[in-house]
């Protein structure tokens, strides 16, 4: 009988659960393994309980283009669903404009109006193939729009300069059409990327539901998980590979590793200077998450709102009481999730706890949410050092060479930093199930 092969995967986020959920049924397969580095599984979709109140790693909401996808994630929420409808708001000097900017342009200060209107109309961009993310926002939407909303609130929260990123992350914006453009500044609000229009979000359990659904899923007489198992090194061993984790020694015919990529480079026995140079070259940002409690709500029937202003410290802020009954606690109450980027020994990252603090009531003051700085309550602050891909123009040579490395040493790359793309929660379902089809076409 012909043995059957033994899979490690290191990382149990999303991409690294759902990897073992669709390679289990493959009958070549006797054993998949995954390996975690916390003593919680799930990754970036991980809800954090904290006195009694519960928020994710940043706003995750479900919703897809890909209906197969998001079909899959809504079916494994075995304490339900909650469906729901966008209300997200930017705010801009004072102002409440509904997201997405361009389609609720009335609500702007005269003078700014008339900017973004003439610049949309008259834009001598169009022509031009963008070959970065500050020129597809000009020749889009023209410079007035990109000047008054785009240019500031992406330098925020990417903390890189638009013209040093390429266009993966904006290319799939739709253009708004003229007509949209006119009723819009005419005084009518016109919904925008209606695909994130209606969206769901689990009744219970934060969006941790959809990893923990597709753990119940997996047939533990095939998979198993092994939390607080860091891994320390990876090598070949014969044809198959050695992997110490957690101070543990396990062996495999093939791993597929969804951890950051750096962190496997670190610990891959043959990687070469070349590898770690290119992998030195990719960036990303990391995310800090203040969760607080204020005693009364100022923001409305809302859920998330983007701060495009450089004096509040914060890009965006969620009200976790909009996401349904399970996630409101007083009548009177709200709560936030507060997320502030950053990168290693920038600004925000030397700033001490204090300093943090005093910056996040001082922003929810300047946003009229906060009256006073002691109405401000921090049930929770927390620091996740992989949160978003940067796409630096180096991004696609520097991932085409690291891909191409792992791939001769036979060592499969997944999910959002094992792979270095920033995917959402669907998309990672999708290139999970195309790597293990791939997977089983070799087998067979």
């Amino acid at each position: 009988m012909e043995k059957k092969k033994e899979i490690l995967i290191l990382g149990a986020g999303l991409s690294g659960i759902t990897t073992a959920y669709f390679l289990q049924d493959d009958p070549s397969i006797g054993s998949i393994t995954l390996l975690e580095k916390e003593s919680v599984p799930g990754g970036l979709c991980r809800s954090i309980r904290k006195d009694g109140y519960l928020y994710d790693i940043g706003p995750h909401i479900l919703f897809s283009k890909d209906k197969e996808m998001l079909e899959l994630m809504l079916s494994v929420l075995d304490e339900g669903r909650n469906d729901l409808v966008r209300s997200n708001q930017i705010l801009y000097q004072g102002r409440r404009i509904q997201y997405p900017f361009e389609n609720d342009l009335s609500k702007l200060p005269e003078k700014d109006l008339k900017y973004c209107i003439n610049a949309f109309n008259h834009n001598p961009y169009e022509a031009y193939e963008a070959d970065n993310m500050i020129q597809f926002f000009l020749k889009t939407f023209g410079e007035g729009i990109t000047n008054t909303y785009l240019r500031p609130y992406n330098e925020k929260i990417w903390k890189y300069d638009p013209a040093f990123m390429n266009t993966s992350m904006v290319e799939r914006i739709p253009k708004p059409t003229q007509e949209e453009i006119r009723r819009s500044a005419a005084g009518e609000t016109v919904q925008g990327y209606l695909h994130q229009l209606y969206f769901s979000y689990p009744s219970h359990g934060g969006i941790q539901a959809v990893p923990d659904g597709f753990l119940r899923r997996l047939k533990p007489e095939k998979c198993r998980l092994v939390c607080n198992a860091c891994v320390e090194s990876v090598e070949p061993a014969g044809e198959r590979y050695r992997v110490t984790a957690g101070g543990q020694v396990y062996s495999a015919d093939e791993i597929i590793s969804t951890i950051p990529v750096q962190a496997l480079t670190e610990a891959y026995a043959l990687a070469t200077q070349e590898l770690k140079e290119h992998v030195d070259k990719l960036r990303y940002n990391s995310i800090l998450i203040s969760f607080v409690r204020l005693p009364y709500d100022l923001c409305g029937e809302n859920f998330a709102f983007m701060i495009p202003d450089k004096n509040v410290i914060f890009h965006r802020i969620s009200k976790m009481d909009f996401l349904g009954e399970a996630y409101h606690h007083a009548p009177q109450e709200a709560t936030y999730m507060i997320e502030v980027t950053y990168r290693k020994n920038d600004q925000v990252d030397r700033l001490d706890d204090a300093a943090f603090r005093d910056a996040i009531c001082q922003g929810l003051i300047e946003i009229g949410f906060a009256r006073q700085k002691e109405d401000v309550e921090f049930i929770d602050i927390t620091r996740y050092p992989y949160a978003y891909v940067i796409y630096d123009l180096s991004h696609t040579d520097n991932m085409a060479f690291i891909r191409s490395f792992y791939e001769s040493c036979g060592i499969r790359l997944n999910g959002r930093f094992g792979n270095f793309e920033y995917w959402n929660m669907d998309r990672i379902l999708r290139e999970s199930l195309t790597l293990c089809q791939k997977i089983t076409r070799e087998e067979s």
